[in-house]
């Protein structure tokens, strides 16, 4: 799926967080944003999803400008294509493993089970299904957040710094299921990133300053 960023820029009262940001992702790309703390890579990821606004400029997602989308056509387009993996993970914790991972399909009133256990299996949480999330290690949780952003099939995937809070080990096997289930479904990924590692394994790489986006590695 098609994500297209034209002349975006944000503003918190009279401090800019960036300006001019252009870019394109192409459908089954993996495009990673890195740049220095403080420079609103996750805010812009939130752009993109529709889950922040911006001051100047346009989103497309599947050829639809979000900036004239109201909350709840973005909230159902994010629904159907578009799944977003968090740093804190963010799972349910009075749900075990596979009720949130099934949530997205819930909402989509696609429940199914088998799928669930597929997504789990895939990011080598075989078996562990039943488990609450407080049983589970940090790099568990993570693949727990992929699978859940995964399981409905997005053509966009957008994760904010999945490996960060994560040792190298587990760091790269994180990223090894978050790109073998993005690959084997077609969606395109958008990663922002401090990790060198987990940069040099993008079909690009962009980076972010307040000026703007540029620097393709």
């Amino acid at each position: 799926m098609t994500l297209e960023v034209s002349g975006l820029g944000k503003r918190y009262g009279d401090s800019v967080v960036f300006s001019q940001v252009s870019l394109t992702v192409a459908p089954g790309e993996f495009l990673a944003i890195v740049g220095e703390s403080g420079v609103g890579k996750s805010t812009l990821l939130n752009c993109m999803a529709g889950l922040d606004s911006w001051d100047q400029g346009t989103v497309r997602l599947k050829g639809a400008d979000l900036g004239t989308l109201s909350d709840d056509q973005r909230a159902l387009l994010r629904r159907q294509h578009v799944g977003f993996v968090f740093q804190a993970f963010h799972v349910l914790p009075h749900l075990d493993v596979a009720q949130n991972v099934a949530l997205p399909l819930l909402l989509l009133d696609q429940a199914d089970d088998a799928r669930v256990q597929a997504m789990l299996d895939a990011v080598g949480l075989h078996g562990l299904g039943a488990r609450l999330p407080q049983q589970l290690s940090g790099g568990q949780l993570q693949r727990v957040a992929i699978a859940r952003a995964l399981v409905h099939r997005p053509g966009l995937l957008l994760a904010d710094e999945p490996t960060g809070n994560l040792d190298p080990s587990t760091a790269a096997r994180v990223m090894d299921a978050l790109i073998a289930q993005t690959r084997e479904h077609g969606a395109s990924l958008v990663l922002v990133t401090h990790s060198e590692a987990a940069a040099a394994r993008a079909d690009r790489v962009l980076h972010l300053s307040s000026q703007g986006i540029g620097g393709q590695a």
